[in-house]
């Protein structure tokens, strides 16, 4: 009698774990509608993007300083000194030989110098789109704002490591590599400030004409 009790009181926690495994099991096939890899994290496991699909927050800060100067110093003299001391065909002909002197001094100094500076600082949010083998995540982030008839667009690419990835879920620029980081314009007030339009061609027109 004992050995029965037990078995029915056993018997719904039994059901229960089967039916389990077998949603489970259900849920790991291919084409199933919730993957357990997938699905949403624990809510006190870590929010940095680690997989596809993630986002990641990269931080752009930019800053270029070139800086070239180059010197030039020629200076190239000659000189020439002849003189006629006989003359044998016609001996009268000339009551003082002729004598031919030339001297010739080329100097060039040039100077050049090149120096250019800029930056550029944004915060873009990119999406994880590929994980390698070794676990670095190659990222992909665009946004498009649109003011009346102006359009800006910043997009990002590159590959981020994990180890890399803040707290905070973002990312210095200046870690991620092969980054690719591209700021477009377009509209009137881009028009009116870069050499396009028919405004821009009569400008090109004119430094090519006057250079100077």
């Amino acid at each position: 009698m004992r050995t029965t009790s037990i078995f029915l009181t056993l018997a719904p926690a039994l059901a229960c774990a089967a039916l389990l495994a077998s949603d489970l099991g259900a849920q790991d096939r291919a084409g199933s509608i919730y993957q357990p890899d997938a699905g949403p994290r624990s809510i006190i496991g870590s929010k940095t993007a680690f997989r596809r699909g993630d986002i990641v927050t990269v931080v752009i800060k930019e800053s270029q300083s070139l800086k070239n100067e180059e010197a030039t110093d020629l200076s190239r003299g000659s000189s020439l000194d002849y003189q006629l001391t006989a003359f044998d065909i016609k001996p009268n002909a000339f009551s003082t030989l002729p004598r031919v002197g030339a001297e010739s001094t080329d100097t060039f100094n040039g100077t050049a110098n090149y120096a250019k500076k800029g930056a550029f600082e944004a915060r873009l949010a990119s999406v994880v789109v590929d994980v390698l083998p070794n676990g670095n995540m190659i990222v992909n982030g665009r946004r498009e704002i649109r003011i009346d008839k102006e359009t800006k667009l910043i997009e990002f690419s590159g590959i981020v490591r994990r180890y890399d990835i803040a707290n905070d879920n973002t990312v210095q620029s200046e870690l991620v590599a092969n980054a690719e980081i591209r700021y477009r314009g377009n509209g009137p007030m881009t028009d009116s400030t870069q050499r396009y339009g028919l405004g821009g061609f009569i400008h090109r027109w004119l430094g090519w004409l006057w250079p100077f």
